[in-house]
């Protein structure tokens, strides 16, 4: 074999920051060393990787073309090293989850996992739909949990559970002793709604498509607290999963409405078609699946 595993991971880390010094960083070597190894693998195969543009190293098509493959193989070297070291134990997990998942869903099943798993990390980060696509295909998260439909030729899009959003306004306004909101109602009313690119606000577009333009957008708000909050102040309505309302129903600080409107949605599970799908990774995946059945029955 002509290359090594630390020139595949030199190749990788520079290809993630762009920067030799700061891949060298990252792998605790000098910087010399880490440029001299990127230089022996291309030479070795008479291949350029990088376009240099000034001190900057650009990842070229070549580079592009052969990376998801060393991430694979680079994933399977060290899952291999955990089963040896730690008898198939699950190592560090990194989670990409949209706002809804991962502030209604995803504390329970991390807690699950670790408690099944001992030992194992989890480290969640929380963006819309958009951004966690960008950090998969970037390999910068193991996989995503999202709540927008997202198709790309590199990702598996895997559907996972069912939700429906629900329209809701405040105790004190005119529509809570009603109950329901009509066609009419949806164009008289300020709405507050998710930022374009969340997969709760691509829901809710395509349900009102045909008055979408006619909407009074008073708010769009990247949190759903704040949403919760500023419905709750009576500033005006909103749409948002019914996961994240039920607490504010049964309290009574919220008030659902009904629609005609086809409000369902699917959660998705994605991960990068040529990610290593280590030990990690496939029980994670049972879990979600495990939480699907329950949920369903």
């Amino acid at each position: 074999m002509k290359y090594t595993l630390r020139q595949l991971e030199v190749f990788l880390a520079v290809s993630h920051y762009e920067n030799v010094s700061k891949a060298a960083d990252e792998l605790a070597m000098s910087q010399s060393a880490c440029s001299s190894a990127l230089k022996d693998f291309e030479s070795q195969f008479d291949i350029q990787l990088f376009d240099r543009v000034g001190k900057r190293l650009q990842t070229n098509e070549e580079g592009r073309r052969l990376r998801p493959k060393a991430e694979a193989l680079v994933a399977q070297a060290k899952d291999l090293e955990r089963d040896l070291i730690q008898h198939n134990q699950v190592g560090k997990l990194n989670i990409g989850a949209t706002l809804t998942i991962g502030n209604y869903l995803c504390v329970k099943l991390i807690d699950e996992f670790i408690k099944t798993h001992p030992g194992a990390k989890v480290r969640l980060e929380v963006a819309n739909t958009r951004r966690i696509a960008e950090e998969i295909l970037n390999f910068d998260i193991d996989l995503g949990m999202i709540e927008g439909e997202f198709q790309h030729d590199e990702l598996d899009v895997i559907p996972w559970m069912e939700d429906e959003l629900v329209c809701f306004c405040s105790p004190k306004h005119r529509l809570a002793s009603v109950g329901h909101i009509s066609k009419d109602d949806f164009l008289k009313e300020k709405w507050i709604l998710r930022e374009a690119g969340s997969g709760t606000r691509q829901t809710f577009d395509r349900a009102v498509s045909g008055l979408l333009s006619q909407l009074d957008i008073t708010l769009e708000l990247q949190h759903t607290e704040a949403i919760k909050r500023a419905v709750e102040a009576d500033i005006g309505i909103s749409c948002l999963s019914i996961i994240s309302l039920k607490d504010a129903f049964a309290r009574g600080a919220l008030v659902p409405l009904t629609c005609d409107l086809d409000l369902k949605r699917h959660f998705y599970l994605v991960i990068h078609q040529q990610k290593f799908r280590s030990t990690g990774i496939q029980r994670w995946l049972e879990l979600c699946e495990k939480h699907n059945h329950i949920n369903a029955h």
